[in-house]
């Protein structure tokens, strides 16, 4: 079984998080071109590697980020929003 750890509720069951997606800096709206928001909004980086990622343990709807190494599939860390060091 594939496990994650959930910062507040520890260990758990992969199964009980939904994946929102990769973290990625939003250009300025009122500043960039139209082809700069497009590619923000349309392209995605599929190169694998070390990404953060926004993740739910959707029990307890508790929202934080993960370090997930996309190549290996292994989750190297995870912590709240606000937390990282």
């Amino acid at each position: 079984m594939k496990l994650m750890i959930c910062p507040m509720n520890g260990t758990r069951p992969i199964s009980e998080f939904a994946y929102w997606g990769e973290i990625r800096p939003a250009p300025d709206a009122d500043t960039c071109t139209d082809d700069q928001w497009a590619d923000y909004v349309f392209n995605r980086n599929g190169a694998p590697g070390v990404k953060k990622e926004w993740w739910c343990h959707t029990p307890s709807n508790t929202w934080f980020i993960a370090e997930r190494d996309t190549e290996k599939d292994k989750v190297l860390r995870t912590y709240l929003h606000g937390e990282d060091k």
